[in-house]
């Protein structure tokens, strides 16, 4: 018999309709991404140039260390540690990771989880080293300078313009700050300062009773009075409709909530987080791929599209957004552990399938092509008409972690 390194495997042993279902290994597809991350590394040299997606001309975009997605590279490349136990990917990723410590102190939004969790987080947990705590525990201490007691709330951006009417607001909170509060716990623990940990639950409650609706879905932007605390918007920037779900902001509150049961062990985290996966797992317009479109209302009837570049595709259909689907993967894969084990089967079910999808030919790129990023088909911002299906640094990190998770598991 081949050895598993060597032949295509089930990445899922799915149970659909009778057949199971085949796709490529995790194995492999952890050899594809080697073989991708470790091309771009070499071409980008410079290690203050960070890879996010790729260009009009199919040339690699880059940003710098205070772009959001900016620890997703050495997060990668922590993944890749991780599983291969290769000394090369260590090193590769202590330097990328090193670049990003100025950090520590950034305080000008809210994205510290993404940017500084998603790489020292990763580096502490796999090596233990104290600098990377004291990054992280600074890091924990920068973002909560954004945080207000009036609105209950950590502030995401200095300003949002609404798509209806221009009105410019000073206290936006987005459902995507649901992924920062990973990081305020971890620096809780490891100092046992509660406050880190009083923050996040503040953020998580007042998320809860204000982002969603009755369905489990949630709003992208919550607009707050920064005196009163009071509620004066309800929004979108990057989705279809203002009442619509924008995928990738469902898989960030279903992950968010998740995380929030863990790290308390409340049930109404869990409840949230139950809730969310059920709107997801059976929403009527998934494809059957169980890859969401980037929108899931995106040309439904009755939703108004907020911009001209919102409704592009209408009429025909809707690009599919990957990153979602792979944080939703991941996601439920952690949920499955906390919930009944009917519930949990059919959350692994589901986080198979979509992870099937991914590595099939649709979706997993090939050594050589699109600009050396893993996955293909995701959307960052199409109502600004901006990254409209390319690959997305983020999806391939997702990615990563839900075949992790689904290997811990299987």
């Amino acid at each position: 018999m081949r050895t598993i390194k060597t032949f295509v495997l089930l990445v899922a042993l799915v149970l659909n309709g009778g057949l199971l279902v085949q796709a490529q290994s995790v194995e492999n597809i952890y050899q594809l991404a080697a073989k991708h991350t470790q091309t771009m590394a070499a071409l980008l040299l410079d290690s203050s140039r960070i890879p996010v997606t790729i260009k009009k001309d199919g040339s690699v975009q880059w940003a710098n260390l205070y772009d959001w997605r900016s620890g997703f590279f050495a997060g990668n490349m922590w993944f890749l540690y991780e599983y291969t136990k290769d000394p090369r990917w260590l090193q590769e990723a202590r330097r990328w990771t090193a670049a990003l410590e100025p950090l520590q102190y950034f305080t000008e939004h809210h994205d510290l989880g993404f940017m500084v969790y998603c790489s020292y987080g990763a580096g502490y947990r796999l090596t233990g080293d104290e600098a990377y705590k004291k990054i992280l525990v600074d890091a924990a201490r920068s973002l909560c300078t954004r945080f207000s007691e009036k609105t209950g709330t950590i502030k995401s951006w200095n300003t949002f313009k609404s798509w209806k009417d221009g009105t410019v607001y000073y206290y936006p909170v987005i459902i995507d700050n649901m992924m920062n509060l990973e990081l305020l716990f971890f620096a809780s623990k490891v100092t046992g300062d509660p406050y880190f940990r009083q923050v996040a639950i503040t953020h998580a409650n007042t998320t809860l009773q204000n982002h969603f609706r009755n369905d489990y879905s949630s709003y992208h932007v919550i607009c707050y009075d920064s005196a009163t605390g009071k509620v004066l918007a309800r929004e979108t920037a990057q989705g279809y409709a203002h009442e619509s779900a924008w995928s990738r902001g469902q898989a960030w509150a279903l992950y968010g909530y998740a995380v929030m049961y863990r790290e308390t062990r409340d049930e109404k985290y869990l409840q949230q987080a139950r809730g969310i996966a059920r709107y997801l797992m059976q929403h009527p317009r998934l494809p059957n791929d169980k890859v969401p479109y980037w929108d899931y209302d995106a040309g439904a009837p009755g939703f108004e599209p907020v911009t001209k570049n919102a409704a592009m595709f209408n009429g025909q259909e809707q690009p599919r957004d990957a990153s979602a689907a792979a944080a939703i993967a991941s996601a439920l894969l952690e949920l499955k552990q906390y919930v009944p084990k009917k519930e949990a089967k059919k959350m692994t079910a589901f986080a198979g399938d979509i992870l099937r999808s991914l590595s099939g030919p649709n979706y997993l790129a090939q050594p050589g092509t699109n600009a050396n990023f893993l996955l293909k088909h995701s959307v960052g911002s199409l109502a600004h008409g901006g990254e409209i299906d390319v690959p997305l640094i983020y999806a391939d990190y997702y990615f990563l972690e839900a075949l992790l998770r689904w290997k811990a598991i299987k």
